[in-house]
């Protein structure tokens, strides 16, 4: 199977949230417990470094985006990841391509430090950042509750080589 990484279009909204709605359910992958309107999503992401992945038959299967951590000036070239793969197409490999791609092309627009905040029993996504150059920073004991149970979230971060 072959696919192709391309920027998102207003047309995969529908598909980027049903992935969205994957990881919700999961339980491990957001604090989210509802998708958002695709309105909302918009404005809460950058408008650069957006992809989504398509399998041969153009169907999207993965989408990565980057979202703003602070309003300050200071803090402009710091992003949070967000990324997410259909379940049927997890331990393909898609996951690190698009993370590859999702990191030059935030270097490309300034942004010099990456985050994720990942539940610590995500271990494979854990295991994603950490092979690309991530490390953890921390462990964020009982940051928030999910579903009423109080969560820890491990903080991991990546430098820019070229900023």
């Amino acid at each position: 199977m072959n696919f192709e990484i391309r920027n998102m279009q207003p047309e995969d909204a529908s598909r980027v949230l049903q992935i969205f709605q994957q990881g919700i359910n999961g339980g491990i992958a957001t604090f989210e417990t509802e998708v958002p309107r695709w309105e909302a999503w918009e404005m809460s992401h950058h408008q650069f470094s957006r992809f989504v992945i398509e399998n041969d038959q153009d169907q999207v299967v993965g989408w990565c985006a980057l979202q703003q951590v602070s309003k300050r000036n200071c803090f402009s070239g710091v992003a949070e990841i967000s990324i997410y793969i259909d379940e049927a197409f997890k331990k393909l490999g898609l996951g690190t391509i698009l993370m590859k791609k999702l990191i030059l092309d935030s270097e490309d627009h300034g942004i010099w430090t990456l985050q994720s905040m990942i539940f610590p029993e995500n271990k494979a996504s854990i295991a994603l950042h950490q092979k690309l150059g991530f490390r953890i920073v921390g462990i964020r004991t009982k940051l928030a509750q999910l579903n009423s149970e109080w969560k820890d979230v491990a903080l991991l971060e990546r430098r820019s080589r070229e900023i």
